[in-house]
């Protein structure tokens, strides 16, 4: 199995591999302080949803502080950024105040919203293959739709990908 190939697990929303253009499969989990939140709340706005393997790890501590450096740009262009990954609320809070993180971070610890967008599945790292997160980013427009995929997220220039991706 390759680097990027997706498992299809039973209940996965997207046995078919998300694409540009496709709706944005609507979720709702609790962020790190314990608030519910859905895709759905955003509607009307910009939204970055980006997923990383694991909290206050060296890769995944890097983009969220990229993304950190950068919030007051990418909330200027009226962008909101979720990210999420498998950790749960406790450890995103633990994540977000080592960090001073100033956006949303998802809990899925079912990895229930992983699998709907096709970002959960095998991985290879240093010869061994295991299950794990896809650090892969979702451009979703004001109605709700996916703009872009970003599947090759350079973790410490997140940003600049992002607005460039976009044109803004």
């Amino acid at each position: 199995m390759s680097a990027r190939s997706r498992l299809i697990l039973p209940g996965n929303t997207a046995a078919m591999k998300l694409k540009e253009g496709d709706r944005a499969p609507d979720f709702t989990s609790v962020d790190q302080n314990g608030k519910t939140v859905s895709l759905k709340d955003f509607k009307g706005k910009k939204v970055v949803v980006y997923f990383y393997p694991e909290d206050d790890t060296p890769t995944c501590t890097k983009e969220a502080c990229n993304l950190r450096d950068n919030f007051s740009l990418l909330k200027k262009k009226g962008i909101v950024v979720l990210g999420i990954s498998p950790d749960t609320e406790k450890k995103h809070k633990k994540f977000e105040a080592k960090y001073s993180l100033p956006f949303t971070l998802v809990a899925d610890p079912e990895r229930e919203i992983l699998n709907k967008y096709g970002v959960w599945g095998m991985k290879k790292f240093m010869g061994r293959e295991f299950l794990g997160t896809h650090r892969t980013s979702f451009l979703i427009n004001e109605k709700g739709k996916i703009d872009h995929i970003i599947e090759k997220v350079v973790s410490g220039n997140h940003t600049a990908q992002i607005l460039e991706t976009w044109g803004l």
